[in-house]
This record gives structure tokens, C-alpha cells and sequence, in this order.
């Protein structure tokens, strides 16, 4: 006999204006326990010296989480100049120092390099494997690992306000940035090294920091006295083509079998399907038909 997994079978997304301090993690957790939900996860760590958007899945949610990791991130940060850092933020200690400080051309000029589609390499303390182990791990155990760099897509890259010993900037990327290595790497372009003070992340995929909740309202949302409304499962899946089912369909699909598709849908394209106002899978349209390769079971 299954065992019945504790809790409510909640379903849908949250947004948390995480503060700074605390771990993702930690407010997953603190969140699954206000809901009292089965299940529950995020889509992108924020690192405990960061704030802003954090997108809390909860039961068929957490299926849609890859979706969302895909998306674009939008970030506003501020780079301390004059040290590079272990970890490259103000959590480190000081590996290199220097006197000098870019002026607003040099910062200006700098900039190109770190747009469009660039290499990076990601910080030593991170959670990359390395030959099965984190990165961090290494690094906390004196090892310094060696990290390949990676590609990443970075649409925007500004400079917003700047004074002698720091600047702030605004950043769009997709999926796998570091603000870390951003600050590192441009410090070191100019010269005088550089290292993360501040660290806000407005947006990922599809949730804004507007939408954010504050995590202390949690509390009373256990105990009954207060109320949040969670966004739909399908909010993930927004920027997919969708394809409207019939109960038949439905049905196929939910067991695992291709459907014949509707609508203009290129070869290898992802979409995902709705029956009754509920999602029913993510799949892949090949030879004229949708493959599921999730399916959304609601119910206890």
C-alpha cells in the first residue's frame, strides 16, 4: 500500500521578496509550513547576502520549475571597488586590493565585453560540480577548484549611478549567470578589482519582485489569520505555445500517450495542454503529434 505523503496537496506558485540573511532554502521551508503543503521547492537560489524575487513551487508546481529556470533573471547590484574577494562578495576576505578606482569612461568603455553572448566562469564558491563534488565544498576545504567557463547570454548591461569607491548597475541574463563573476571579471578589466556589496534580483522568468510577499506574513498564515492567493500552476508555462483538449485527449495524454496536435507548432517545439482549465502536460510536438514528457496529476 503507498504511503500517503503529509500534508495538503497545494498547487500552485508564490512569490517572496526574500531578505537579506536568510537562505532560500530556509524560506521554502518556512512557506511549505505556512501552507502545510505536501510539497514544495524554488526556482533559483539567491544567495543569503541577496534579496528580492524567489519563486516558491508547491506540489505540481515543482514540475514546471525547469521552465522557469530557463527564463530571462533581472538584477540590480552594486560592485565595491578596490578588492576581489574569495567568494567574490562581501562575505569573503580580501585576496587582492587596490588602490585604483575606474573613472565613469573606463567603467562605460568596459561594459560591451559583458553583453550579449559572452564566457564566464563561474565563482569558486558555487554550487558547480566539479568530478562529483560542489565547488563550494572544495573551496571550504582549501581546494581550489579549477571551473571551466560557461556560456552565458546577458541582453542587458547598464551602469545607474556610480560615486569613487563603487558603482551600481541593472543586468538582464538567462539561465546560469552570476552577478558574482560579472563583478569580479569587471573589476579586473579595470583594473582595481571588484566584488558584490549589494545584490537584488527583480525578476525571474515570469515573477516579478512586485508580486513578492513578505516572508513574515507566514506566520499568521499558519495560524489562520491572514490570506494568500497562489498563482496558477500554468504561470510558468506562459511563453509556451498552448494547446486547448478535449476529454479524450486529456485522458491520452495524462497516461503517458502522444496526442495528434492543433495549431501551428514547429518540429521539436515545447508546448504544454489544457483540459478545463487545468494544465495536463508539458510536451513535445514531433511527426504531428505532442509526446508528454510532464504530466500535472491534481487531486489528494
Amino acid at each position: 500500500m503507498a504511503r500517503r505523503r503529509k500534508g495538503n496537496p497545494v498547487h500552485g506558485w508564490l512569490v517572496v521578496d526574500k531578505p537579506v540573511g536568510t537562505g532560500s532554502t530556509d524560506i521554502v521551508g518556512k512557506a511549505r509550513w505556512a501552507l502545510r503543503a505536501q510539497k514544495a521547492g524554488h526556482a533559483g537560489t539567491l544567495d543569503p547576502l541577496a534579496s528580492g524575487a524567489l519563486a516558491v513551487a508547491f506540489g505540481e508546481a515543482t514540475k514546471t520549475v525547469p521552465y522557469v529556470m530557463d527564463g530571462a533573471k533581472r538584477y540590480e547590484f552594486t560592485v565595491g571597488w578596490g578588492a576581489a574577494t574569495a567568494t567574490d562578495d562581501l562575505e569573503g576576505e580580501a585576496v587582492h586590493t587596490s588602490a585604483a578606482r575606474p573613472s565613469e569612461a573606463d567603467i562605460l568603455a568596459a561594459l560591451p565585453a559583458f553583453r550579449g553572448d559572452i564566457m564566464q566562469v563561474p565563482p569558486v564558491f558555487s554550487a558547480v560540480r566539479v568530478e562529483g563534488a560542489r565547488a563550494y565544498d572544495l573551496a571550504r576545504a582549501g581546494e581550489v577548484p579549477e571551473l571551466a567557463a560557461r556560456p552565458l547570454h546577458v541582453s542587458a548591461l547598464e551602469m545607474v549611478s556610480r560615486d569613487k569607491d563603487s558603482a551600481s548597475f541593472a543586468m538582464t541574463c538567462g539561465k546560469g549567470g552570476y552577478v558574482r563573476s560579472v563583478a569580479r571579471d569587471l573589476g579586473e578589466a579595470l583594473g582595481c578589482y571588484g566584488h558584490v556589496t549589494v545584490l537584488r534580483r527583480l525578476s525571474t522568468g515570469p515573477f516579478h519582485v512586485d508580486d513578492g510577499i513578505d516572508p513574515g506574513i507566514l506566520d499568521a498564515v499558519r495560524e489562520g489569520e491572514a490570506g494568500i492567493d497562489l498563482l496558477p500552476v500554468e504561470t510558468a508555462l506562459a511563453h509556451l505555445p498552448r494547446v486547448d483538449l478535449m476529454a479524450d485527449e486529456a485522458l491520452r495524454l495524462r497516461n503517458g500517450n502522444p496526442v495528434e496536435a492543433r495549431g501551428d507548432l514547429a518540429y521539436g517545439e515545447t508546448c504544454w495542454a489544457m483540459f478545463e482549465g487545468e494544465p495536463v502536460a508539458v510536451g513535445t510536438f514531433k511527426a504531428g503529434m505532442i509526446h508528454p514528457s510532464r504530466v500535472f496529476v491534481f487531486g489528494p
